[in-house]
């Protein structure tokens, strides 16, 4: 297989942001589907697309296509995975990725029936600055990790289809904090149980969440992750890991990242791919072609929306 061609179902936000790394990555064909045929047209002709589809079953069922990207509302999510899988399509599918954790076992079995890889488009796993976080704890810089706190606090205003509960079904912290929540599980300690609380009135989705992390090597762990609650410091928030001999003080988004311990220094984690969109996307594609199982699997995403059902469930429980 040379190219690889992809159909990005849905011609919103995330696809206008997966065009910009696609078109950086070699041999890669891109089509646009949108129920609105005029913006499918729109989004090809934009980002020099190689064709466009009025629809998303066209889309899926074209002979023009190998590989699904589903960038739609969250509601959608398996039935279009389902639609892909029959029709022996790949998928990549945005997070979050499904409405419940048990729905990945309908996806594996319809997968493995159709010999095709379904990948999960968390590219938080794949943030520079998370790699090296996994990194400088794993070589003991900081001697063992004690305390995590994670700030993520944002003012974002959305206007679309995540203000609707009947397609997003859920608040911030399942839209888009289900991100961090990954960046939390994958800093090379094992997560063992999480805990919600949940300021604010209850009887709205969530658009502020705190979450408690308890990891197995005996460090806790610290989320603050908001849609309402801005960043004194104009967007820049820093966050840190305390250890027994150090700790590790970051950006949040990855802009900077200092060691205090065993070693003392300062850097800047590859701005050039700075949120992980292209690793991740080599990766998959790499998969794809070869094989070779992916550094995120479905497994890993599974365990991602695991903890974010657990976070709503103690915080529904009396967290808040």
């Amino acid at each position: 297989m040379t190219d690889l061609r992809i159909a990005l179902l849905g011609c919103g936000f995330a696809t206008r942001l997966h065009s910009r790394t696609l078109k950086r990555i070699p041999d890669i064909r891109r089509y646009y589907a949108s129920r609105d045929a005029s913006r499918a047209r729109s989004y090809c002709d934009r980002y020099a697309g190689a064709g466009h589809f009025g629809g998303y079953s066209a889309a899926i069922e074209s002979l023009d296509t190998d590989v699904v990207l589903i960038a739609t509302p969250p509601s959608t999510h398996l039935d279009l995975t389902r639609q892909a899988l029959v029709a022996r399509k790949h998928v990549i599918v945005e997070k979050p990725p499904f409405l419940r954790a048990t729905d990945f076992d309908e996806v594996r079995e319809l997968a493995e029936r159709a010999g095709c890889r379904v990948f999960v488009a968390e590219n938080y796993f794949y943030k520079p600055l998370l790699r090296e976080l996994r990194e400088t704890i794993a070589r003991g810089a900081i001697g063992d990790p004690r305390i995590i706190t994670v700030n993520a606090l944002k003012q974002q205003t959305t206007g679309d289809w995540r203000d609707r509960t009947e397609l997003s079904e859920g608040g911030a912290l399942f839209e888009g904090g289900i991100h961090w929540v990954d960046f939390m599980a994958n800093l090379g300690l094992t997560v063992i149980d999480v805990h919600g609380f949940r300021p604010g009135p209850p009887d709205r989705p969530d658009r502020t969440m705190v979450a408690v992390f308890r990891y197995a090597e005996g460090a806790v762990g610290t989320l603050l992750y908001s849609w309402e609650i801005g960043s004194p410091t104009r967007g820049l928030r820093l966050s840190a890991i305390y250890g027994s001999e150090g700790a590790i003080t970051f950006e949040s988004n990855g802009l900077l990242l200092g060691v205090r311990g065993r070693t003392r220094r300062i850097s800047v984690p590859n701005p050039r791919d700075l949120l992980g969109y292209r690793a991740m996307f080599e990766d998959f594609f790499g998969a794809i072609r070869t094989g070779r199982p992916a550094l995120y699997e479905l497994e890993a995403a599974r365990r991602d929306l695991e903890l974010v059902e657990r976070i709503y469930e103690t915080a529904t429980a009396g967290g808040a």
